[in-house]
């Protein structure tokens, strides 16, 4: 064979290797008070020693985090992951335990997201069902500008809402129109409007011709509202347009709200409209908010996946370590930073610790 050139080729590759770190840890016994006295070495995570002598290292635990919090593997398959991916070989029960103490160490930063959506102007909110225990809870999520609260409680009403958002909360809450919401005295509602675009498009894909009528009229009148917003924002009509637009679409809805409907469905959407009515256009009376709250569907999404692949958790300390790991994981996502590096230098700190993703100092509410 004659050489006429060489090129070149690259392949990138992972190194499938356990490193075992020992740390040498001296013990003494201070002159003055007589105390037992235990040096720490930078890359510990853990004064422990004895029988609790080996544990995961920072990287390792980080990973299982990101595979079971974020990614929603099971703690089974994470384990088999860090097996045949690394070498590292844990139980279930063992990646369990690792990460209620990732959680401990989490809580300050977890308890710092939940005041920052308490102060927040504007709050998206969903729930969906969680089972904890083989028994039915319910998982919130509450998502605001800057941060993400993920919540699994034991209920569906005002109660479980406001032990996160607190009783008072004076902001502006986008949700589905369930009626817990309303509960919420002090709050400015936005009815999402995806959801009632939605149910008027599934009506009408299976009423009579007659019977569609209704619902394919609500459903271009919220569209229209929407484009109404689009235009606003895209300085094709003025303030005063906007106002006057508004108007004419509350009128409408007065007029189509006014009339009788003979079929049942008809009759229950009506009745749900004339409930949600003055909170159908608040976007357009407060430029700028949101007219759905995709964004909270959006977030609650993985945990329905990961629900779905394990069911839920198995216990009440299980679900809380799932609530704040996975509210550290969104908020990181949600502020488009790295969350294995913070995990890891976390895991290391010697004393309790906030994470970055905590507003330094949230906006404050004024009433509304």
């Amino acid at each position: 064979m004659e050489l006429q050139r060489v090129e070149s080729q690259y392949q990138e590759e992972i190194v499938r290797r356990t490193v075992i770190r020992e740390f040498r840890v001296p013990i003494g016994k201070c002159q003055c008070c007589q105390r037992r006295v235990q040096g720490r070495h930078p890359m510990q995570t853990s004064d422990a020693l004895g029988a609790a002598a080996v544990q995961m290292g920072p990287e390792a635990l980080a990973l299982a985090a990101h595979l079971n919090k974020k990614m929603g593997l099971s703690l089974g398959h994470t384990a088999e992951t860090l097996a045949v991916g690394f070498g590292l070989h844990r139980s279930r029960g063992a990646l369990y335990q690792a990460l209620a103490r990732l959680a401990d160490k989490a809580m300050p930063t977890y308890q710092g997201l939940v005041q920052a959506a308490r102060q927040s102007l504007v709050n998206r909110v969903d729930e969906t069902g969680w089972r904890v225990g083989g028994v039915p809870w319910y998982l919130w999520v509450f998502v605001s500008d800057e941060v993400t609260v993920y919540a699994i409680l034991p209920g569906r009403g005002f109660q479980q809402a406001a032990s996160v958002l607190g009783a008072e909360y004076r902001g502006w809450l986008l949700h589905d129109g369930w009626i817990a919401y309303y509960l919420f005295l002090l709050a400015c509602h936005q009815s999402c409007l995806e959801h009632l675009i939605r149910r008027c498009r599934e009506m009408a894909e299976i009423a009579s011709a007659v019977a569609a009528e209704f619902p394919l009229a609500v459903k271009a009148l919220l569209q229209q509202a929407l484009d109404t917003r689009d235009h606003y924002e895209q300085a094709q009509i003025s303030p005063h347009g906007l106002c006057t637009a508004t108007g004419q679409l509350e009128a409408r809805m007065d007029r189509l709200l006014a009339k009788p409907y003979r079929t049942e469905a008809n009759r229950r959407l009506a009745k749900h409209l004339r409930h949600e009515q003055p909170y159908l256009f608040t976007f357009l009376h407060c430029p700028g908010l949101d007219a759905t709250n995709h964004l909270a569907e959006q977030a609650i999404r993985p945990a329905v996946v990961a629900r779905k692949v394990w069911g839920g958790n198995r216990t009440v300390n299980g679900a809380r370590t799932q609530q704040i790991l996975v509210s550290v994981f969104r908020t990181y996502y949600q502020q488009g930073k790295d969350a294995f590096s913070r995990l890891v230098d976390l895991l290391r700190s010697p004393r309790p610790k906030i994470l970055d993703i905590v507003p330094v100092s949230p906006p404050q509410i004024s009433d509304p």
